[in-house]
This record gives C-alpha cells, sequence and structure tokens, in this order.
C-alpha cells in the first residue's frame, strides 16, 4: 500500500477552524448523465434545506451503494458549477494506491451521529 506523502506546510489553528465540517445523511445519489466520474448527492445537513453535492467517485461507488448512509462534508465552501449544477460543498474521502492502483473510500461515519453534527 502506498500514501500520499503528509503535506510539509502547516496550516495555523484559526485558518482549520474556518472549515465548517458536518454529518450528512444521504438522502439520493445518481449519476450525473454525460459524465462517467461525478455522483450527485442529495443530502440532509440537519438545516431543513436539502443540499447537493457532486463528487467524482463513481469509478469507485455505485449510487446506490450510498443511500441512507452518513458522511462527511465540508459546507461552507463556496457552490461550484460541475456539469451545469451547482455543487454546495465537498464530501471527504481517503485516497490511497495499491498495487498501482488508487482506491478511495467515502468517510462515512456511525448512523446514530445526527444529520448536521459538527465535526471537529
Amino acid at each position: 500500500m502506498e500514501v500520499e506523502p503528509l503535506a510539509g506546510e502547516n496550516v495555523d489553528f484559526d485558518t482549520f477552524c474556518k472549515s465548517d465540517m458536518r454529518a450528512v445523511k444521504i438522502k439520493a445519489c445518481e449519476a450525473v448523465k454525460k459524465s462517467d466520474k461525478l455522483l450527485k448527492f442529495t443530502l440532509d445537513d440537519g438545516t431543513g434545506t436539502d443540499r447537493v453535492i457532486l463528487s467524482g467517485i463513481h469509478k469507485f461507488y455505485e449510487p446506490e451503494q450510498l443511500v441512507g448512509k452518513t458522511a462527511v462534508a465540508i459546507v461552507n465552501l463556496p457552490p461550484r458549477k460541475m456539469m451545469g449544477i451547482p455543487s454546495c460543498g465537498m464530501l471527504l474521502s481517503a485516497v490511497h494506491k495499491e498495487k498501482g492502483e488508487e482506491k478511495l473510500h467515502l468517510l462515512l461515519v456511525d448512523d446514530a451521529i445526527p444529520a448536521g453534527a459538527k465535526l471537529g
């Protein structure tokens, strides 16, 4: 197994604290048309309004595998359009290589953690 080297640059604590990481419940997940990589997630982030995040992890997961799971998202990133769809945040994943092949694992947490719980 091979992992990327640790970043050489330190991030100060105040900068780290600006990232708002929350538990999110995956309500729906679907492949994005005309994209081999993107999945569109509809998430419960605890606010009462669905959040949409796109993630390029279709190579590693089929949408139906993820519905009902609890993941971790950074929710205070500015929206970013991908394939014409605004993505409002980023789901966190772990990446490494095995025998030269990239592996990715979406960070899933205990389903007992409620949607919107702040992580830190």
